[in-house]
């Protein structure tokens, strides 16, 4: 039977990331590549699947322009999507794979589509968070 946490740790520390808090029991790792604009990403090791998410920033007044950019904004990200967490009002970056399967590559280019996002729509993000 694979390691999947194991496994996940490993291309993570490949790819250069700070581990910073993992529990193998629970299946959490969260990391840091900051000069990525990523910081306390969590990595949920759930065989089928590995979940991905990056809180980004709370919404304290609900917008509809807010809503409309962010839902536009989904159809340019390459791999993920904005999600909201169960209140409505935290905005995270979320993006699950496939993990029985999964290489270095693909781990790689879902880090890479987050990094992206950060780096392209960093201002925008920013500015919403002060709505």
């Amino acid at each position: 039977m694979k390691d999947h946490f194991q496994i996940t740790k490993d291309f993570l520390l490949e790819l250069n990331f700070d581990v910073v808090f993992e529990n193998k029991d629970e299946g959490i790792l969260m990391v840091h590549k900051e000069n990525f604009g990523i910081k306390n990403l969590i990595l949920g090791v759930a065989p089928p699947i590995l979940i991905m998410e990056q809180f980004l920033f709370k919404i304290n007044n609900q917008s509809d322009k807010i809503y409309k950019n962010l839902l536009q904004k989904n159809r340019d990200i390459i791999h993920g999507a904005f999600v909201l967490d169960e209140s409505g009002k935290k905005v995270i970056f979320r993006d699950t794979l496939q993990i029985e399967n999964m290489d270095l590559n693909e781990l790689e280019g879902s880090l890479n589509s987050l990094s992206l996002l950060m780096s392209e729509y960093s201002e925008q993000i920013i500015e919403f968070s002060k709505y």
